[in-house]
């Protein structure tokens, strides 16, 4: 069976906060949670890959207080999470550039990936900083000649990825927008996609397994005749 690579834009954690006429920053608190019930769920659906959009470059354009916050609500999580992640057999690594983020956060970064690089239940993939263009912009300045699978290696090396990554099977948009916001451009050049209009604080067990069903149920053909491969190959 191939690897089934989940990824997910968690979008509508402003969102959530301003209906409760809340701070955007206590949004920010609950989609923090919201990552790690995913997390957790998606070591039960034996997803093998699960990338997540936890910061884009285009964020940096947010308020300095909000981007100071983010900042440290990721350092805070990647220290919290770091022995339940060895606990439960999750990898952890971050893809996206490092040298703008704070010393304290890089650091959190790198000392997660180093104690977690033995698990092999799940490979959780945090993009901070990240941005798709800019990505196979990067790799094309490095890339001398190959075909797509050497290019993507080359683009894991860009990445800090420490192997190269099979493409997303699924992508999951949270918040009601319909749009891939500059993740994953290249890697998502077959995947399937399911919009959902739950906010990323409410996002639940229950939504990911509904939309790995959708999934499911759909035929990827890849441009071959209908009916030669299946939802999950």
């Amino acid at each position: 069976m191939k690897m089934f690579h989940v990824a997910i834009i968690m979008d509508g954690n402003g969102r959530w906060a301003r209906r409760r006429r809340l701070p955007r920053e206590a949004g920010h608190r609950e989609g923090a949670g919201a990552v790690r019930r995913i997390v957790e769920a998606a070591v039960s659906a034996r997803i093998d890959i699960l990338t997540l959009y936890a910061f884009s470059s285009d964020n940096w354009k947010r308020p300095p207080a909000e981007v100071q916050s983010l900042m440290q609500l990721l350092r805070r999580y990647l220290e919290d999470e770091k022995d339940g992640c060895v606990e439960n057999g999750v990898r952890v690594n971050v893809i996206g550039r490092r040298d703008r983020l704070t010393p304290g956060l890089v650091h959190a970064i790198e000392k997660i990936e180093a104690i977690t690089s033995a698990g092999r239940q799940l490979h959780l993939r945090l993009a901070i900083d990240y941005s798709g263009r800019q990505a196979i912009l990067d790799t094309a300045t490095r890339f001398v000649a190959g075909d797509a699978s050497d290019f993507a290696a080359c683009m894991s090396e860009v990445l800090h990825a420490p192997t190269t990554i099979p493409d997303v099977d699924l992508l999951i948009r949270s918040g009601g927008e319909h749009r891939l916001s500059d993740f994953l451009l290249w890697e998502c050049a077959y995947a399937e996609f399911v919009f959902v209009a739950c906010l990323w604080p409410d996002f639940d067990e229950a939504e990911l397994t509904r939309a790995i069903s959708s999934y499911l149920k759909r035929e990827r053909r890849f441009g071959q005749v209908p009916g030669r491969t299946g939802g999950r190959t």
